[in-house]
């Protein structure tokens, strides 16, 4: 199958993700099967020493529209997305979070803003519409407010949610953003929709069903440093680093 041939292409880092992947692949192989367009499934394994790989192998050997990317080392969640985004060939590429939290069958709802043309849609918690199903500590959701009008300030005026990890990207949008990218870290999101803004392409904001993981990896000090990325991010865009 040649890239022309696929239409979407969902794209799930892992980092260590033996005991969640296996239900979200299930989750997203029976959600596709049903559907009447062509798919893929790419799998990056962000450097995992746990049974990761040899899950998705499985997951190959019964239908090799999966597929799995590995680079050797752990890099970084924003390097596995860049990596999975730059690597794959559908037409639209859709990125997931490997615990499931936002689940794909949210695609019939992005569908119609593909269809009138915007190159990104992305999810988002804070917007009307969004329901949190589980909810995060409270100190999360703060801190988790507070760098959202952080972000709307320094980077992305008007997108209220830039951390879900459940976005689209055109093929054309893909190409154009991700070979862009400086940050491999939590703060890739932001660049990424900054990046996308900065070359003008339109940028849609839907609201999903989001569930918290309590086995969630995002630790305290990671939105410390979102907070500093975005400063980056700024910066960059000043400076006329991203084109």
């Amino acid at each position: 199958m040649s890239a022309s041939d696929v239409f979407l292409s969902v794209i799930i880092p892992a980092y260590n993700e033996e005991k969640r992947l296996p239900a979200t692949l299930d989750a997203v192989l029976r959600y596709l099967q049903r559907q009447p367009y062509t798919w893929e499934i790419d799998i990056v394994d962000d450097g995992s020493h746990d049974a990761t790989a040899q899950i998705v192998r499985n997951a190959s050997a019964r239908d090799q529209r999966v597929t799995l990317w590995q680079y050797g080392k752990n890099r970084g969640k924003g390097y596995a997305v860049q990596y999975g985004m730059t690597h794959a060939r559908g037409q639209y590429r859709l990125f997931m979070d490997a615990d499931n939290s936002t689940t794909i069958d949210h695609l019939d709802q992005f569908m119609p803003y593909i269809t009138e043309g915007y190159d990104v849609v992305i999810g988002s918690r804070h917007i009307a519409g969004a329901d949190i199903a589980v909810h995060q500590a409270w100190w999360k959701e703060w801190l988790g407010k507070l760098g959202n009008v952080w972000i709307r300030v320094w980077a992305v005026p008007h997108i209220h949610d830039t951390q879900a990890g459940f976005k689209v990207f055109s093929a054309r949008a893909a190409k154009a953003v991700f070979p862009y990218l400086t940050l491999s870290g939590w703060g890739f999101d932001v660049e990424a929709l900054a990046v996308a803004r900065h070359r003008g392409f339109r940028i849609a904001e839907h609201p999903i069903r989001w569930r918290n993981d309590p086995n969630s990896k995002v630790k305290p000090g990671a939105y410390l440093h979102v907070l500093v990325e975005v400063v980056k991010v700024r910066l960059n865009l000043i400076g006329g680093r991203y084109g």
